[in-house]
């Protein structure tokens, strides 16, 4: 009898701590998901660092692409939940990013000392395929626009450098997955600012309207210089020294204007561009 008394109390506790029961026979048409953005990183460790740092301490991710020869996925942090991956920062009016993005960590070494100074190493494009698949599946489940895919260094400027001048942006823009500027608008704006390139204001405040923040000081100091870098290592790979060029000014031009920036249609299997 005893025994009968304590299992029918275990039970009503049970039912207690439970709370009360929730009718959801009805969802509400006006609702979204709570994720606005996709953040990718590149490690800057190996695979096995990677993944212990990403579980074990005080930083970590939605997921981790690995860069053995399968290309593995793991899920570290469920979607519904938030990972500590974005630190400060911001884009357009929101910050502390974290609490609105999913993150993507790729095992990648970033960049390796040299006599010559830095040399960054590349992605596998078996590692691409599998980051664009990923990517692609995330987006449409949060529907998430292509102007709020980023990288680390987007969001954090003045202290990040990922995914690095390597990662190939490019092909995400040819998948549908990123904005990505018109380039014969971009040829032909560029002939312009050769004849007479903006000052430094004009140049900060279409960074802060592409969507850095960055103060408006008509100075080219360090701060803006790592703007101007983040942006170049994005769109304009081949030189990012943080310098205002004609270049610069063009695909900034272009991608600040509306409809000069626009997600690029998949490409068909089989096909180039």
């Amino acid at each position: 009898m005893k025994i009968f008394w304590l299992t029918c109390l275990a039970a009503l506790l049970s039912g207690c701590a439970s709370g009360p029961r929730i009718d959801t026979s009805f969802s509400a048409v006006s609702q979204d998901s709570r994720v606005r953005f996709l953040v990718l990183h590149y490690t800057f460790l190996d695979s096995p660092t990677s993944l212990k740092v990403l579980t074990q301490q005080q930083v970590s991710s939605h997921y981790l692409l690995d860069d053995g020869e399968d290309f593995k996925v793991y899920r570290l942090v469920d979607e519904d939940r938030r990972a500590y991956h974005a630190g400060l920062s911001s884009w357009r009016d929101n910050t502390r990013l974290n609490a609105s993005s999913i993150g993507i960590e790729i095992v990648n070494r970033g960049w390796i000392d040299s006599a010559q100074g830095p040399v960054w190493l590349p992605y596998p494009q078996g590692q691409i395929d599998r980051l664009i698949s990923l990517v692609r599946d995330i987006v449409k489940r949060h529907d998430i626009s292509p102007d709020r895919v980023l990288g680390h260094s987007d969001i954090a400027p003045q202290r990040k450098q990922d995914p690095g001048p390597m990662f190939p942006w490019k092909q995400l823009a040819d998948a549908g997955l990123v904005l990505w500027p018109d380039e014969k608008e971009v040829a032909l704006r560029q002939k312009a600012f050769e004849t007479q390139l903006p000052n430094v204001a004009w140049f900060q405040k279409k960074l802060a309207d592409h969507g850095f923040a960055i103060t408006q000081s008509g100075e080219l100091d360090a701060a803006s210089r790592n703007v101007l870098i983040a942006f170049q290592m994005k769109y304009r790979p081949a030189r990012f020294d943080g310098t205002p060029d004609a270049q610069t000014a063009a695909i900034l031009d272009v991608l600040t204007t509306p409809a000069g920036a626009r997600a690029l249609p998949p490409i068909p299997a089989g096909a180039s561009r």
